[in-house]
């Protein structure tokens, strides 16, 4: 049996820039962080006792005979990218619901990639796993997905990325004390609308606006230069809650689909009740929205969006694990 654990992920600032449409040309980056709410997956091979050679257990349960059956996408071309052709089992669980624009997508994928290394008996490197995810996404699949959440999902902590036109991603971890780093998370909220979205959905409209939305994407990279110096230095940390405030008046910008009235009505709100900045994690449309509030403003804050969940959480460090590795007897081996 192996069990993996995958964090999700904060991205504050860069967005946009790290759909390879536009860093291939440009570059791009982004500084997001790992959050102690996590993606579990675990398998092992089937034993030999079932009318069925796979089972997939996700939002559905799926019984298969071969790979070519299995409906979730990720699992099927996953198993067939890392040539794993014995009965397997596959069983999901995630903190957080999946379309909420927490990265869970690639938070899966990336979990899933690392339980099947481990299922191999390979003990994959961070960079490796991260262009598997990125490749199986974009690729394979052909999903409209940027390249940060796998990074972040698979790194873990806090992270300055930089995405080179060469393909090339440079990751690097911000170095903040332990005050600043908790200065910044006492600030943030994050709470669930209640909506879901297909994130490929708004990020398909994003990519095809590129074109026209070159200035806007240029601005945004340069702000992550901006947040990163903001978090090195002794600057008010309301700083960086006006810079979100800012970041997120231009990413609405990108596609007519980013936003809706009722979360700019959610804003609305926040800011009355003394939110300093915040914006939509993820593509947009739904899902989770990130605050960034005094902590004295919070309670007014949380009143004033009693409608929402709020959900508490931390920075993590760890990034994408083998939680559980256990090795199994190989029963066709065994018979005599």
């Amino acid at each position: 049996m192996i069990v993996s654990r995958t964090p999700y992920r904060l991205s504050f600032f860069g967005g946009g820039t790290d759909y390879p449409a536009w860093y291939r040309e440009h570059g791009g980056a982004v500084l997001a962080t790992s959050i102690d709410k996590y993606c579990h997956i675990s398998c092992r091979h089937l034993p030999p006792f079932f009318e069925h050679r796979i089972r997939v257990v996700w939002s559905k349960i799926e019984l298969c005979h071969e790979i070519e059956e299995i409906q979730h996408p990720v699992v099927r071309e996953g198993l067939r990218f890392l040539g794993i052709t014995k009965g397997v089992e596959v069983h999901h669980q995630g903190d957080l619901p999946a379309r909420s624009g927490m990265g869970s997508s690639s938070a899966f994928t990336i979990c899933l990639l690392h339980a099947l290394y481990a299922l191999k008996g390979v003990m994959v490197t961070r960079e490796r796993l991260m262009y598997d995810g990125i490749h199986l996404e974009q690729d394979i699949i052909k999903e409209c997905v940027g390249s940060q959440d796998q990074v972040t999902s698979c790194h873990g902590g806090f992270n300055f990325v930089r995405f080179n036109p060469s393909g090339d991603i440079a990751v690097s971890p911000l170095i903040l004390s332990h005050e600043r780093s908790q200065e910044l998370n006492d600030h943030l909220m994050l709470a669930f609308t209640g909506t879901h979205r297909i994130a490929a959905e708004v990020a398909q409209t994003v990519v095809e606006n590129i074109p026209q939305r070159g200035a806007a994407l240029t601005q945004m990279r340069q702000m992550v230069d901006e947040a990163v110096a903001i978090l090195t230095s002794r600057r008010d940390i309301r700083d960086f809650g006006a810079l979100m405030r800012e970041g997120w008046r231009l990413k609405r910008g990108l596609s007519e689909r980013v936003t809706n009235p009722q979360i700019d009505a959610l804003f609305e709100t926040a800011h009355a009740a003394g939110a300093i900045g915040g914006k939509l994690i993820g593509a947009g449309t739904g899902g989770f929205v990130l605050l960034f509030a005094p902590p004295e403003a919070q309670p007014r804050i949380r009143a004033a969006l009693h409608n929402l969940l709020f959900v508490p959480f931390r920075f993590e460090t760890s990034g994408s694990q083998i939680v559980v590795y256990n090795q199994e007897q190989d029963y066709e081996e065994s018979r005599g």
